[in-house]
């Protein structure tokens, strides 16, 4: 099976920091130049855009022969692909450079899988290595490779083979990060095990992203507000900056920066959301999580700005790929079920005629009012298995840039929205 681990990696002093800067710059420097080459080689007719000029003598003393290579092989790759979603009509531009010289190059390298080793345990190391002339003025044995410590716990410690690594500064977090692809046995050996069999529901939402309601009777909902509105203001500045651009141009490079920046940040929150969702539910003994279908319902029932918000900025089927993959390690099964008209059922009566949602609040005329979110995912659950404990207090977690953390008082969802005596949120 094929796995990623995923870890920050930091500097161990601030020589090393500009070392590892200049490294990633190189990197950056020679996709360029190869991506250009390429570029000329396609608008020329008589030309082989695969008949690239002999970089390892110019690029080797810094990068080393090898992340040479695998700079020119990922550029072949992104060719490749362009040419495939070409013949399908998919393709939206040639690849793309990684920043410039005068306005700043994307820091990001790949290292071949023999070029690189990571060291797990109380203090885990990466060592990658670099080119000769590097090691000399920064006063590196020739023998050596450089080290860095590594931060956070991976996900597969123990794997038969590891794949080319990918090193990048993100600067969302202001981090260095390392991407490690790994096959693991099939075995399921190093998987987690469910340590019960409840199950689990999920609501994806507009304001709160993912409300969860459980058989064990708990309840989690994860707030997107602030998130959303960091992405519409990304958008809105690209969307400025295109009206600015001259007649022909589509993009450049301050746009596309705002593009990858918008995607990290967006991706980083997926995959915290997702690890902590996963951790807590294994916690409560959790096998089995159902998720909405949202293909019907979207169209029907949502407003175009929550569309935008599904689609684009949470980019649904997206976060279900990274829910199942993430689930996967803990022993969790994901299964995708229709949950029509759980947003809009009154649980009290069943009635779906007599209810009001308005913003985060679902009222209905036979007296029932509770959170719109946290009623959906419990309808749903009920829609799929017996419920036999009452819903305890749920918690409320805010993202802040680097984790989803609950606030005080973090019981109460939204206290202006919110009823705690009803049945749905208080029961």
């Amino acid at each position: 099976m094929k796995r990623t681990n995923t870890f920050e990696v930091v500097p161990q002093s601030e020589e090393d920091e500009e070392l590892l800067r200049r490294l990633l710059d190189a990197s950056a420097a020679l996709w360029n130049e190869i991506n250009y080459e390429r570029h000329e080689n396609y608008t020329d007719p008589d030309a082989d855009v695969w008949d690239v000029s002999e970089y390892r003598g110019r690029y080797g003393g810094v990068l080393g022969v090898s992340t040479v290579q695998q700079i020119e092989r990922k550029n072949c790759e992104a060719w490749k692909s362009f040419f495939g979603l070409q013949e399908t009509g998919e393709a939206n531009g040639t690849p793309g450079y990684w920043g410039n010289a005068s306005e700043g190059r994307d820091l990001r390298t790949y290292i071949r899988n023999t070029s690189y080793s990571v060291e797990w345990g109380e203090y885990s190391r990466l060592e990658i290595l670099i080119g000769q002339d590097l090691k000399e003025e920064y006063g590196i044995g020739y023998q050596e490779r450089f080290q860095l410590e590594v931060q956070g716990s991976p996900n597969w410690t123990e794997y038969e083979k590891q794949g080319r690594l990918e090193l990048y500064y993100d600067e969302v977090a202001d981090t260095f990060r390392a991407i490690q692809p790994v096959t693991v046995g099939d075995d399921h050996s190093q998987l987690a095990h469910p340590l019960a069999s409840e199950e689990a529901a999920l609501d994806i939402g507009a304001n709160y992203l993912v409300a969860c309601t459980t058989t064990t009777g708990k309840q989690y909902l994860y707030e997107g507000q602030e998130l959303f509105e960091r992405f519409r203001n990304t958008t809105q500045e690209i969307a400025r900056l295109q009206s600015l651009l001259e007649e022909g141009r589509y993009s450049s490079h301050r746009i596309r920066r705002l593009y990858r920046r918008r995607t990290n940040r967006r991706d980083h929150a997926q995959d915290a959301l997702a690890r902590d969702l996963m951790e807590r539910l294994h916690d409560d003994g959790v096998a089995t999580v159902y998720v909405g279908d949202l293909t019907d319902v979207l169209d029907s029932h949502w407003s175009v700005v929550t569309n935008e918000k599904t689609h684009n900025f949470w980019a649904f089927r997206a976060f279900i790929n990274r829910l199942a993959c993430t689930a996967e390690e803990y022993g969790i099964t994901v299964e995708v079920r229709s949950e029509a008209w759980t947003s809009q059922t009154c649980p009290d009566c069943g009635s779906t005629t007599k209810v009001t949602r308005h913003h985060d609040t679902l009222t209905c005329e036979c007296g029932f009012e509770g959170h719109a979110d946290l009623v959906a995912s419990e309808s749903f659950l009920r829609r799929q298995t017996t419920i036999s404990r009452p819903m305890a207090r749920p918690v409320c977690l805010k993202w802040d840039n680097h984790d989803w953390l609950e606030p005080p008082r973090s019981h109460r969802p939204n206290e202006e929205h919110t009823n705690p005596q009803v049945a749905s949120v208080g029961r």
